[in-house]
């Protein structure tokens, strides 16, 4: 059985046994879209229980209610999908900065005033030489008497210092920021193209008279079943085969499943740097970016996760000579922060390239074309995996979704703004009885756009 047929059985004895909860972890793991969809399907209409573990968005935000998020060796559930729990997560960190922005705001007053009756107190001028006894004494006990009342008001402002509730300062995620520019351009408008492709694999046609190209600054995800051919394809183009014409000025950089690109004798640092076309302190910031830093670098290839050695494995890939990247199941191995430093990082490459993934939202992030494995041919489309996934099996409904499509995503972009600005309330009451309110037209708002994007996504 291959991988994904190991997995669908698993997920189908599971439920044979009629258990009240099952534990289910990384159920999509080697399943393709297809497969994907199938589970989702499965695992919305059980009755019982089913915790996941999973890093793929999509899957969470069509069969999840709740989250339950370990960070920092703190668990904390959060209500509704996957993306209701990013927006909560968002609101909370809204008010952290706020809080903490509203504690230096106040510590910071507090201690100008404190510097202030410091200084009076310490500029009470002494006694003039020239005064008469009497006149000294009064003068003395006056100035006494102020520098008391002046020394009291600055303890108790200290005091007031000290019993401030102390905010710890947000914690601060670093986006992804680092630009990739290709020195080697591809000036050709087409950079690989495959005529009259015909394939079999034993007994076994994969491809019957396939056609397909790939356009310079093309971002191209490669989809279709498992077993279809999508590797195959990926060694015919690796291989130069016959039958399909390459630009004389294309350097291809590859990233297989197998992992085989790195050295493991050597460093994080040591690896990406070996055939880099860039300095040292470029592919420091690019590790940076992809949470390697400080003296982690150093780290032997030996020693690291399989999640890990992809995200160096990309990174290496991304600094090197190369114009064209090819990356088969890029994302496999990494946890949802990981996949977005990865999404952030292609979506900046200014070159074209090609993959293969089963992650709809990584694919409908990065792709603006889908090659898509039918019937042992090759179709192209335009656009999104969204737009792919609309057009298949649908076209007489095509305007009609359209339209709906444009009317839902209105009303989302009307519920964000007025989420955005409940945060923005929120953070600056008081008030617990308002507070109560607001959180509820929260709750509320999260709802509606949760059961919006639901009917946006089928």
């Amino acid at each position: 059985m291959s991988g994904g047929e190991k997995t669908r059985f698993k997920i189908a004895a599971s439920f044979e046994d009629n258990g009240r909860i099952i534990l289910a972890d990384e159920p999509t793991s080697n399943l393709d879209i297809e497969g994907i969809e199938l589970v989702e399907g499965v695992f919305s209409k059980h009755k019982g229980v089913i915790m996941i573990v999973s890093h793929d968005r999509e899957f969470l935000d069509k069969v999840c209610n709740k989250i339950l998020e370990i960070d920092e060796s703190k668990v904390k559930m959060y209500k509704g999908n996957y993306s209701d729990y990013l927006n909560q997560k968002n609101m909370e960190l809204e008010k952290e900065k706020f809080e903490y922005n509203e504690y230096q705001r106040k510590k910071k007053r507090l201690e100008k005033a404190s510097r202030e009756l410091d200084k009076k107190s310490n500029s009470t001028k002494n006694t003039p030489k020239r005064m008469g006894n009497s006149e000294a004494r009064l003068h003395k006990m006056g100035n006494q008497k102020a520098k008391f009342s002046l020394d009291s008001a600055k303890k108790s402002v200290n005091t007031r210092i000290d019993k401030l509730y102390k905010v710890k300062a947000p914690r601060k995620i670093d986006a992804v920021k680092f630009d990739i520019s290709t020195r080697n351009r591809v000036y050709s408008k087409i950079l690989i193209e495959g005529k009259s492709i015909n394939k079999k694999i034993g007994y076994k046609s994969l491809f019957e008279n396939a056609e397909f190209s790939i356009n310079n600054g093309s971002k191209v995800a490669l989809v279709g079943k498992n077993g279809s051919g999508k590797t195959t394809l990926i060694n015919m183009i690796l291989e130069k085969n016959k039958d399909i014409d390459i630009s004389n000025s294309l350097k291809i950089g590859y990233f297989s499943q197998d992992l085989k690109l790195l050295d493991e004798d050597l460093s994080i640092l040591e690896n990406v740097t070996k055939d880099s076309i860039y300095g040292e302190t470029f592919v420091r910031t690019l590790l940076a970016d992809l949470r390697f830093k400080g003296d982690y670098v150093y780290k032997k290839a030996s020693k690291l996760s399989s999640g890990e050695k992809v995200k160096v494995s990309i990174a290496k890939i991304l600094v090197g000579d190369f114009n064209f990247l090819i990356l088969d199941e890029p994302t496999n191995y990494l946890d949802i922060l990981s996949i977005e430093a990865i999404e952030n990082a292609l979506k900046n490459y200014n070159a074209a390239f090609l993959f293969v993934s089963h992650d709809r939202r990584f694919i409908n992030s990065i792709a603006d074309t889908i090659i898509s494995i039918e019937n042992k041919k090759l179709k192209t489309y335009s656009g999104t995996y969204e737009d792919f996934a609309l057009s298949k099996g649908k076209n007489s409904n095509n305007k009609s979704k359209n339209s709906n499509k444009d009317d839902i995503e209105k009303q989302i972009l009307i519920l964000e703004n007025k989420l955005s600005n409940t945060i923005g309330i929120l953070s600056t009451l008081t008030k617990k009885d308002n507070k109560d309110e607001l959180e509820d037209d929260y709750q509320n708002i999260l709802k509606e756009l949760k059961s919006l994007r639901e009917l946006l996504n089928k």
